[in-house]
């Protein structure tokens, strides 16, 4: 049954829409594209709601002192020989990948660059308003078709798709999101069955014609913390295919590990995803936070460099046979100086090639070219490196750890207090809840090898020392003007002192401009 609401959209029964009506969005929002929704979820949302009622029945335990670890009944996935379906040959080369929202200009400069993906972003990139979920969809569709054009507003300039474009991936929003401006039964929709459902339907044909071809469609899967989840995944992705009459194994999927849980659950989330996996991606911001607060008071947890967290990841991507993708660079272009973020970049992309990723995430469209020669210079005339081996990790610290992140830091918090970030991202942030807890607990410094403990006099030597290298790298004219001499006191204090203190959000108000959309 069929009825026309409130808002003027056609949709199935059961079906509200609270959103603002737009001739484009009926579009998308078609009966027939509400109803494949509709039936996911349906089906689905008992198994997404359990999955999140084990999320915080988890938390709860970790609460409670206990601690996240390998689950001993799924020990014979970890320890058996088994191996993921063969990587689709369009996407066999993912040395670099873009991400970015799904605005319309966006969309295609992303997908004219020279990436060799673009990953559209529904989670982190955009914000969830009605307007932009729904444009990013019909911006999607649009691009699939060849059709996507945009003409830029006071200008001449027209965008549109190259002959030779990027391969698209989208990442729907996380499970435990809610799309509330649409209903299904009296209750919001979920957000990601939203996401994939509308892109699914409206393109289904294209995957109909391309299947054989190895073409997708293809997703990646944010902010997962259990195979159970990975399981609900892989449901969907055969209820899909089978409407659409393509073959099993034609939607494939990277999981994102960026929660604490998810990365003891490693293989068994590629084991859940076998036919529908492309591998594993290391979102090593997320990941990192979520450890530092799951073991804040856990002085036995101390977490190792940055450097060595991917390398469980590779091995484990290698040995089954699928991608062990890099996370983003914690830098993005200069403007008064764009050859220093690249070259930032080009040092950790350099160590990502080399630890054995296939691929890695590039923040700015400037970067990909600095990121691919990197790869290149590496990997050859490779498209990947699923056959090599990985570094085997260690779980200790460093001196090259302990300055980089006395470095970071430093400079991260002089950018926070001038305007913008500086060519940075979240890194400064990492660098200083992870010297916070190295200095707490005394963390041993190179393992063994040299065998000494970090200590506040250690410490201050090496401040001191890393403040003359970011004199020089610098300049003496940028240096005096006083910022990284006050960053250097609030880093300082903060990693000796406080955990997560509001420091240098006293010396910095910024002023925030609340736009109101149609709900």
């Amino acid at each position: 049954m069929v009825s026309v609401d409130a808002r003027g959209y056609e949709v199935p029964e059961g079906v509200e829409i609270r959103g603002r009506y737009d001739e484009e969005f009926a579009s998308i929002l078609s009966k027939d594209a509400l109803q494949f929704v509709v039936d996911l979820q349906r089906e689905f949302m008992k198994d997404i709601e359990h999955a999140m009622d084990c999320r915080k029945e988890a938390q709860v335990r970790y609460n409670n002192g206990e601690l996240p670890g390998f689950d001993p009944a799924t020990k014979y996935v970890r320890e058996a020989e088994w191996a993921c379906a063969a990587v689709p040959p369009a996407v066999a080369d993912r040395r670099v990948e873009i991400t970015g929202p799904v605005d319309r200009k966006m969309v295609i400069n992303a997908l004219n660059s020279e990436a060799k993906v673009f990953m559209a972003d529904f989670e982190d990139a955009v914000s969830a308003s009605w307007e932009k979920v729904v444009r990013g969809q019909v911006n999607l569709r649009d691009a699939m078709s060849g059709t996507i054009m945009f003409h830029e507003e006071g200008s001449d300039t027209v965008y549109k798709l190259n002959q030779r474009i990027a391969t698209l991936f989208v990442r729907p929003r996380g499970c435990h999101l809610p799309e509330s401006h649409i209903l299904i039964d009296g209750r919001p929709a979920a957000a990601c069955l939203v996401d994939f459902g509308l892109y699914f339907f409206h393109n289904c044909s294209i995957f109909r014609q391309t299947q054989g071809q190895g073409f997708g469609p293809f997703f990646y899967l944010p902010q997962m913390e259990h195979s159970r989840e990975a399981r609900i995944w892989n449901r969907v992705f055969e209820k899909a295919e089978k409407v659409a009459g393509i073959d099993r194994g034609s939607i494939r999927a990277t999981v994102l590990i960026e929660t604490l849980p998810a990365a003891f659950q490693m293989d068994e989330i590629l084991h859940e995803l076998k036919d529908h996996s492309d591998g594993l991606n290391c979102g090593r911001w997320d990941h990192i936070s979520s450890y530092v607060k799951a073991f804040e008071a856990h002085p036995g947890r101390l977490l190792p460099d940055r450097i060595q967290l991917s390398n469980l990841l590779i091995r484990t991507c290698h040995r089954r046979g699928v991608h062990a993708m890099g996370g983003m660079a914690g830098q993005i272009p200069i403007k008064d100086d764009p050859e220093a973020g690249v070259e930032l970049v080009r040092k950790e992309k350099q160590r990502e090639v080399e630890a054995g990723h296939d691929g890695t995430w590039a923040a700015h469209l400037g970067l990909i070219p600095g990121i691919m020669e990197v790869f290149e210079g590496r990997m050859g005339g490779r498209a990947n490196q699923i056959h090599g081996v990985a570094m085997e990790p260690r779980g200790v610290g460093s001196v090259e750890g302990l300055r980089l992140n006395t470095r970071v830091g430093i400079q991260y918090l002089a950018a926070w207090l001038t305007v913008p970030l500086y060519g940075l991202m979240e890194d400064g942030e990492i660098s200083r809840v992870q010297m916070w807890r190295w200095l707490k607990y005394g963390a041993d410094l190179d393992g063994d090898r040299l065998g000494f403990k970090l200590t506040p006099s250690l410490f201050h030597r090496v401040v001191a020392e890393e403040m003359a290298r970011i004199r020089s790298e610098v300049g003496n004219d940028r240096f005096r003007s006083g910022m990284y001499e006050e960053a250097c006191k609030i880093f300082t204090r903060e990693c000796l002192e406080d955990f997560l203190t509001l420091d240098a959000n006293r010396k910095i108000r910024v002023p925030v401009v609340v736009k109101s959309e149609d709900v």
